[in-house]
């Protein structure tokens, strides 16, 4: 399709309605706020259902950029260029396992060439489906990728002049993606970003944080930031708790299942200097990390931690709280650097143990946090990354400049 001044807009697509406490969603909305910051017309799409869904004017109109609500703006720390539009799936939509239901059919083969292609100059999803139907409707797009792939990509997709560039996280991940037939000058490997609020210092904030975690006599915090499964590291962080029975362990993340079956774990071995806060909104889970004495990284071996993205590392580097960080093939490119205050290996609760003793010694708490990490981690701004990105799309697709 020919573009006309009407094409403007950088379309984010998000399979799951939000918000939701999964690390790729932060990632996806993360992504899609720094293009915004950037200055470009930026409009985070996803689905949603419920009562809303069955308004005649919404379905009218599906594909209405807006403000952002202020759940979307709290729970995930985004900024107000940002635009979005939620596309409405009412009912018989995702209640049955049927193709012609399914609310990524809905979105691909109605929404988009209706209502949201007039208006659209540039496409970034990590859906396939999304981005195929950007392709055949004549719209470039951006490809994210973040797990090794096992089905072969579409060649007349993926080598078709409109499909800009595959991104993904780890060395690994661009590995597969190419035996798997993605032409290797479309993909690049770009780590995630940080959070720009991470880096603001809030010292009565991480001070309220350490007045209410650190009890019993306990004045050292050791903070976990990030989803609560296995192979994460969290039942090796319960480990290493008992070892440390003096130390106050805190978890940050996962839905209430799981926080209810690591509480009961953590019963169960007798461990009762570790607590488990759940899904903390992103406005306030910087002060919790500058008000830690060290942020953990206990990931265990396995396929994941080959690609695993280390999206929470970089938060904890613009947090400049110290870090102990197990040695996993995604961040050993780290290090050679300083922002890791130590290093240790993995699935061995006994040597993380070891490793956080050494940096509480070395390392005494700072409010302001260390210069080091905090440097370090400028480079990694999410606005950086989609720059970087956008250096990698045909200048004549970019999306319009609204500043």
């Amino acid at each position: 399709m020919k573009y006309t001044k009407f094409k403007k807009h950088y379309i984010f697509f998000i399979q799951e309605d939000l918000p939701k406490p999964e690390a790729h969603l932060v990632q996806s909305t993360n992504a899609a706020n720094a293009a915004a910051n950037l200055g470009y017309s930026t409009v985070l799409v996803y689905p949603y259902k419920g009562f809303k869904a069955l308004n005649p004017i919404n379905l009218a109109r599906p594909f209405y950029p807006h403000k952002l609500p202020e759940t979307l703006i709290k729970y995930y720390n985004l900024h107000d260029k940002l635009k979005v539009s939620p596309l409405p799936m009412p009912w018989p939509i995702n209640y049955f396992p049927n193709k012609f239901t399914n609310s990524n059919t809905i979105a691909t083969k109605y929404y988009f060439p209706f209502y949201i292609l007039p208006t659209t100059k540039l496409v970034h999803s990590r859906n396939w489906n999304f981005i195929k139907a950007a392709i055949k409707n004549g719209v470039p797009a951006i490809y994210e990728h973040h797990h090794h792939e096992q089905k072969p990509f579409e060649q007349e997709i993926v080598k078709h002049p409109l499909f800009q560039i595959a991104v993904t996280v780890a060395d690994t991940i661009r590995d597969t993606m190419i035996q798997h037939g993605m032409p290797p000058e479309k993909v690049i490997k770009l780590h995630n970003g940080y959070n720009r609020l991470f880096m603001e210092r809030q010292p009565e904030k991480a001070a309220a944080w350490r007045q209410k975690l650190l009890k019993y006599g306990r004045d050292k915090l050791v903070v976990y930031a990030g989803a609560l499964r296995k192979f994460k590291g969290i039942d090796v962080l319960i480990d290493v708790a008992w070892e440390m029975p003096n130390i106050q362990f805190v978890c940050a993340g996962g839905n209430e299942t799981e926080v209810k079956n690591y509480q009961q774990l953590a019963q169960e071995k007798q461990v009762s200097n570790i607590t488990f806060l759940g899904y903390i909104l992103h406005e306030d889970l910087p002060s919790l990390l500058q008000a830690a004495d060290i942020l953990a990284h206990p990931h265990c071996l396995g396929e994941a931690a080959t690609f695993t993205s280390p999206l929470k590392l970089f938060d904890y580097f613009a947090s400049g709280t110290p870090i102990v960080a197990t040695e996993i093939p995604s961040l050993i490119e780290f290090k050679n650097t300083q922002a890791i205050a130590a290093w240790c290996e993995p699935n061995h609760p006994s040597k993380f143990a070891e490793s956080v003793r050494q940096v509480l010694e070395t390392h005494p708490h700072k409010i302001e946090g260390y210069a080091n990490s905090i440097e370090f981690v400028k480079q990694f701004s999410w606005e950086n990354r989609a720059a970087k990105i956008l250096s990698y799309v045909d200048e004549s697709f970019h999306p319009q400049l609204v500043i």
